[in-house]
């Protein structure tokens, strides 16, 4: 265990979460690459440039390869670890994904930059962390397995501590606090660092968001407890919905026994730079600016708040809007106190979106609630409540397995679906975890299409494959979540 005084070391989000969470993910890599020297100078412990929603983002929105970026970002950054963020069997899609597919995918990714996986689960199932556990550690990757932090009469500071502490014996090289949803307090945040440091022989980083306005003082307090590292934005992508400061963390402690040793020129001069390059994404921020304490209530990430407010004004909703708040509480009780992070968050959103706007709960039911109550998910944190349970399933029950142990696997198939449009390796695991995105930019790759084009073709080729019909089940119906919530309007977190 490492001692108060060795320096808080800094994990910098810009390259990831900061644009995912303030300009919807569309960052795109030219913009980042002139900076890479100066950032790689500054002495960063890593930098998150990878996974979450950039991977589908990049083809989807950008028309660039997300393996591209990896392999370019990383040959620019030889001095820093390069990090990303890994949802466990779900990777960097919205489902889980057979085991041969987890194998390939973490081995590609480290073989393409990738040198920290920051790995968790949606549902703090360590079943579905396991297999890209054991993968990154067997290709030499640093494994920082993740905590999503959420507060319910589940979620104590003792299950957070038994959790780390089975992630340590599952091979862990460190652990992170995830606080996806800027929940965590200053106190609480000093008391889960103390307690998790007095048990834990690994190092211990914490994440947030400034959502709620607490997190510069929540990594201050962790500091004073002992946390090893934080994740912290460049100022000029900083606040709102992404993390605390860079600068101001940095500035804080100058001086004091965890004094980060950050040099403050250069990042002044990242700042500026990043100050210019958010101009040109204004069309796409997020409009959550400022505080929004209503996260703490409601445990929606700051992101899915704005897109909420813009689509049911779109649906001459509005004055619905406190109702569907209200709601989120509700319905996330209802399925077991899931922590609100993707693709939780989206399921419970547009499942409370749904209750309210169809003035009957559970009326209509997504595909994925559907699965989550059956088990498909993993197990939830505490038992679905029975009425919902019957109401979704009849008589049917849920399975206690995890849940990938019951997916054929799907390399060989995907190879052969996608054929020769698909280059190498990265491209058959991009095309298995996002088809008819994949195919649509592979096809348009293919006949060297403009980058615009693709973008415009991707659109309509999914927009067609969404047209599909809602089927009926136990007298209830059932739709695609993703389906809904493209209309609704979830941004991804």
């Amino acid at each position: 265990m490492q001692t108060l005084l060795e320096p808080l070391l800094i994990t910098d989000t810009v390259l990831r979460d900061a644009h995912q969470s303030l300009l919807a993910t569309r960052m795109r890599t030219a913009d980042m690459l002139p900076i890479l020297p100066r950032m790689d100078a500054v002495g960063y412990h890593s930098l998150e440039m990878w996974g979450g929603a950039t991977f589908d983002a990049a083809m989807r929105f950008l028309a660039e390869d997300p393996w591209e970026r990896a392999r370019a970002l990383k040959a620019q950054l030889p001095r820093t670890a390069c990090q990303m963020l890994l949802r466990g069997q779900n990777l960097v899609g919205y489902k889980h994904y057979p085991d041969d597919i987890v194998e390939r995918f973490v081995t590609r990714a480290k073989a393409n930059g990738i040198d920290i996986f920051r790995i968790f689960d949606s549902l703090n199932d360590v079943r579905n962390m396991a297999q890209a556990m054991q993968v990154a550690k067997r290709v030499g990757g640093q494994v920082q397995a993740g905590i999503c932090y959420t507060t319910s009469p589940v979620h104590t500071l003792e299950a957070f501590v038994n959790m780390a502490v089975e992630l340590e014996r599952m091979g862990a090289d460190s652990i992170c606090i995830k606080d996806m949803a800027a929940l965590i307090t200053p106190y609480d945040a000093f008391e889960l660092v103390k307690r998790l440091k007095a048990v834990l022989h690994i190092p211990l980083q914490l994440h947030t968001h400034y959502t709620s306005g607490m997190g510069t003082a929540a990594y201050l307090k962790a500091a004073e407890a002992g946390v090893d590292a934080v994740d912290t934005a460049i100022s000029s992508m900083a606040l709102s919905t992404s993390q605390p400061p860079t600068e101001t963390i940095v500035a804080a402690l100058r001086g004091n026994p965890r004094d980060t040793g950050l040099d403050m020129d250069l990042l002044a001069q990242i700042a500026s730079y990043f100050a210019e390059v958010r101009k040109k994404y204004a069309a796409v921020e997020g409009g959550v600016s400022g505080v929004d304490v209503r996260v703490l209530r409601y445990q929606l990430p700051g992101g899915m708040i704005s897109n909420l407010v813009a689509q049911l004004r779109a649906q001459n909703a509005l004055d619905r809007y406190e109702e569907v708040l209200a709601e989120v509480p509700r319905v996330r009780a209802d399925l077991g106190y899931p922590p609100l992070v993707t693709p939780t968050s989206q399921m419970v959103g547009a499942q409370a979106t749904l209750n309210v706007l169809l003035g009957e709960r559970y009326k209509m039911v997504p595909e994925e609630i559907r699965a989550y109550v059956k088990g498909l998910y993993g197990r939830p944190p505490a038992p679905i409540d029975e009425r919902v349970r019957k109401m979704i399933m009849g008589d049917e029950q849920p399975i206690d397995l995890r849940p990938a142990d019951l997916l054929d696997s799907g390399y060989d198939k995907a190879a052969a679906e996608i054929g020769e449009l698909a280059h190498n390796e990265e491209d058959v695991l991009s095309y298995a975890m996002f088809p008819q995105v994949a195919r649509t930019f592979f096809e348009n790759r293919a006949k060297g299409v403009a980058g615009e084009e693709i973008v415009s073709a991707i659109a309509k080729a999914v927009a067609a494959h969404e047209e599909r019909a809602p089927t009926e089940d136990n007298g209830m119906h059932h739709v695609s979540m993703w389906k809904l919530t493209s209309r609704i309007g979830y941004g991804w977190r």
